[in-house]
């Protein structure tokens, strides 16, 4: 039985959705079926995978409206064992559109529980926000990582999204786990790179992936060639972490 796990920070430029994608990858490469949820409107994790974001017809947002099954909004990717539900700017709109609904804190969870004995891992790249998107990604999944990147405001809005995650374990999803914290964009010159992995680990502990995600250049670069970092260069640093955090990811829940 697949697990779902949410990639969620209302923060932007975290590193949310380098990680959801790169982490798809990554499994799929380890040989686990892996399906990818874009469920952000800006659909970056999308044409991340190299598909053309103004061609998608089918996906989160039709999904989110019920028109049409999780099953039609898969398309396959070029990466071995990943397949994707794929974003497009209009689902900009879903969050009026749900607003007078029932229940619409659990429309993606409907949409999607038919495909847990599918996959291996089910991943959602979370919206930097914490509106209905993010609520129904996290309503839906058994556990969630939060990228933290090594920067100077690296805590603040940590505790807001803490509290989002207590209240969505108490009112929607009381199995909501933490998968972990995840450390980015690490530079290991800088002092205060140093001293946020310091803090975050003295604060969260037991909570921290082991693996953290070092600044890489060829990591940012990936994205703009519609390829994970795996496919892009699979020898450099940024590929090396991520696949580390898939074994984390696997021997946690063996």
């Amino acid at each position: 039985m697949g697990k779902i796990i949410a990639i969620a920070n209302q923060k932007g430029g975290v590193g949310k959705t380098t990680t959801s994608v790169n982490l798809a990858a990554s499994l799929g490469v380890l040989e686990k079926k892996v399906l990818l949820i874009d469920a952000d409107p800006q659909a970056n994790a999308t044409s991340g995978l190299g598909i053309e974001v103004e061609n998608v017809d089918r996906g989160t947002y039709q999904l989110l409206e019920h028109t049409i099954t999780a099953q039609e909004a898969i398309i396959p990717t070029n990466s071995p064992n990943l397949q994707l539900i794929p974003a497009h700017i209009d689902l900009v709109a879903i969050e009026i559109e749900l607003v007078d609904k029932e229940e619409r804190e659990s429309m993606l969870k409907k949409a999607i529980v038919n495909l847990k004995p599918n996959y291996d891992y089910i991943l959602i790249d979370c919206a930097p926000s914490l509106g209905l998107l993010t609520l129904n990604a996290l309503t839906a999944a058994d556990s969630v990582i939060i990228p933290i990147q090594c920067e100077y405001f690296a805590l603040e809005g940590l505790g807001k999204l803490l509290n989002t995650i207590k209240s969505v374990q108490k009112i929607h999803n009381p199995d909501l786990d933490i998968e972990g914290l995840l450390l980015t964009m690490y530079d290991s010159r800088l002092r205060l790179s140093n001293q946020v992995v310091e803090e975050v680990k003295k604060h969260f502990d037991e909570m921290v992936f082991e693996t953290i995600i070092q600044r890489n250049v060829r990591l940012s670069e990936a994205p703009s060639y519609g390829e994970s970092i795996i496919s892009y260069d699979a020898a450099s640093k940024g590929a090396n972490n991520y696949l580390s955090l898939a074994m984390e990811l696997i021997e946690k829940n063996a």
